[in-house]
């Protein structure tokens, strides 16, 4: 059996703690003030995306953590070390994010039927800071969006909610020049679908990770087609692909071939076609010659 792991953490090179705690601090200080000002000028527009905020405060926490805690090595318990806590951080994430959300469509829909006046000077202020906090913090990861995951999950995550900010801005205006009162709640609501729209993705994913699912990026048949086109391989079984984290994924494989071994120079060029082909970063394969039914040859056996 041959195994092949590459390490693509760039430990200390790109670490992102400063661009992280950054991020963490201006939202944090905006989310304080865009709920008061919400709270005080009755707009229910600042207060969804206040909510909105506060859940990107703990999606970029818990992302630095998982990203510190995905660096950490094996263990004789943990085998595999802590790469899939990214995973369970974006299945938190995702809940968390539909939970808010869920609570600031039900505020909207009581405004929506029992109006209030709304302070649309100040509902375009703390939207305008929020445009250039969610965007200052976009430009903290634009740099190295191009070749990690998630840090350009980030960089559209902050960049969308400048787009939203934007959003309450022209709600904010259309208030003052219509004075129509529905404006701000209709608003709201209208951030809550694009909150929603745009969360699903992640909670399909980030659960189908969980369940131990092929990643979306992966073909799992030409994957197969490959191994099986391989000179000399009769049969591929038991083949199982799977996330080890957000940004890394596993692969294990029963190659049967008759004439036996090929050798070490074999199944290395096939981990390596792997990782640069399929983007597979971590391949066990086992050659069989066949002589032996292997047990876990049937596909629905596990």
């Amino acid at each position: 059996m041959s195994h092949e792991h590459s390490h693509e953490h760039r430990h200390g090179e790109h670490s992102h703690s400063v661009a992280f705690a950054v991020g963490i601090g201006l939202n944090s200080a905006f989310v304080v003030l865009e709920a008061f000002y919400g709270v005080l000028s009755h707009s229910m527009a600042l207060l969804a995306d206040a909510g909105h905020n506060m859940s990107d405060v703990l999606a970029l926490g818990l992302a630095w953590a998982a990203s510190v805690l995905a660096r950490r090595g094996p263990s004789p318990r943990f085998t595999y070390g802590w790469r899939s806590s990214s995973i369970l951080v974006a299945l938190f994430n995702a809940m968390l994010l539909m939970f808010i959300t869920g609570a600031i469509a039900w505020e909207a829909i009581q405004r929506l039927m029992d109006p209030v006046p709304v302070a649309a000077g100040a509902v375009i202020g703390v939207a305008a800071i929020g445009i250039a906090v969610n965007g200052a913090t976009a430009l903290l990861f634009v740099r190295d969006r191009a070749h990690d995951v998630n840090l350009r999950a980030a960089f559209l995550h902050m960049a969308a909610d400048a787009a939203v900010s934007l959003g309450v801005v022209v709600a904010g205006v259309g208030m003052i020049f219509t004075g129509r009162l529905w404006i701000d709640p209709a608003f709201g609501l209208v951030i809550a679908v694009a909150i929603v729209a745009g969360t699903w993705g992640l909670l399909r994913e980030s659960v189908s990770l969980a369940l131990d699912a092929v990643p979306d990026h992966i073909d799992p048949a030409e994957i197969r087609a490959y191994l099986t086109g391989l000179a000399g391989v009769a049969e591929v079984h038991d083949l199982h692909i799977w996330g080890m984290s957000t940004t890394e994924t596993a692969l294990t494989a029963h190659l049967v071939m008759p004439a036996g071994h090929p050798g070490d120079v074999f199944t290395a060029h096939v981990c390596t076609v792997l990782h640069e082909r399929f983007r597979v970063q971590h391949s066990t394969i086992q050659v069989e010659t066949g002589a032996q039914p292997c047990a876990l040859a049937p596909d629905h056996v596990v």
